[in-house]
């Protein structure tokens, strides 16, 4: 379980986080960006912010935008916070997306199949009795 004062900073540096990359960041090779989430170690010396790109004509140029302003975003963050250690911070880009796009991939994959399968099974009926199991009562027909 995570300690709420990190969560706490992990939010408050997510807010900070967003709002410098919206606000003071003037690098032309940022793209679209979305700070998804932060996550901080226990002892709070390591921040990981999650990042999703909307709209970026090359692929690296977020990437080196947001490495460059690596120390601006971190001493912001220590002052606003009032921390002792800033932490340092690194910058990964969030895979939520594509992995959701896999997932919604492979449901219509399986709507497919399914649809497949209805359609052979239409018209088919089961191999003997609707009702195939022995009832007591048909025992003392027989005897």
């Amino acid at each position: 379980m995570t300690n709420p004062r990190v969560a706490k900073l992990a939010d408050q540096i997510k807010m900070i986080t967003a709002e410098m990359l919206e606000r003071r960041i003037k690098d032309p090779r940022l793209g679209f960006v979305t700070v998804t989430d932060v996550r901080l170690t226990g002892d709070s010396r390591e921040a990981t912010v999650f990042y999703t790109v909307f709209t970026e004509e090359e692929p690296g140029g977020t990437a080196a935008a947001l490495e460059s302003a690596k120390g601006l975003i971190r001493s912001t963050i220590g002052k606003k916070l009032g921390l002792r250690f800033a932490p340092s911070i690194a910058f990964i880009p969030d895979s939520t997306p594509e992995a959701a796009a896999a997932i919604e991939d492979l449901l219509a994959r399986v709507q497919a199949g399914d649809a497949e399968l209805a359609k052979q099974r239409e018209g088919k009926t089961f191999a003997g009795d609707a009702d195939p199991y022995k009832h007591d009562d048909e025992d003392s027909e027989e005897d």
